[in-house]
């Protein structure tokens, strides 16, 4: 077991961590302490356990936001996977390609010939 050390707000903490987790520990606390952060700078000092629960609640709004938008991306995806969008591919007329590949030709004609206008 590892002691992770940290700080929200205006406290510093200590904090037993298992070994491994103690990235994840000092990501958990960066966010809290961010929000703390916000909160000291709106409203001066605040006393240590009010600055927790507040920073908590507007974590917990943020959850509970991203929350509701994974549910509704979720519920897209499985729409789109039940009803999958109808792609229409044109078919192109053998008459419209055939001329098409004619003035390709051409313009790869006049391009060589500008090149070599162009040499001289």
């Amino acid at each position: 077991m590892a002691d992770v050390d940290f700080t929200i707000g205006h406290k510093e903490y200590r904090v037993g961590s298992a070994d491994g987790e103690e990235r994840l520990l000092q990501r958990a606390a960066g966010i809290l302490d961010g929000e703390a952060r916000q909160i000291l700078e709106q409203a001066g000092r605040v006393p240590e356990a009010r600055l927790l629960l507040l920073a908590g609640l507007m974590l917990a709004d943020r959850f509970a936001v991203l929350e509701e938008r994974a549910e509704k991306a979720e519920r897209l995806v499985n729409r789109l996977q039940q009803n999958p969008p109808r792609v229409e591919v044109p078919v192109i007329p053998a008459d419209l390609r055939e001329a098409m590949a004619e003035m390709a030709a051409r313009a790869e004609s006049l391009a060589d010939r500008l090149e070599d206008q162009q040499r001289r």
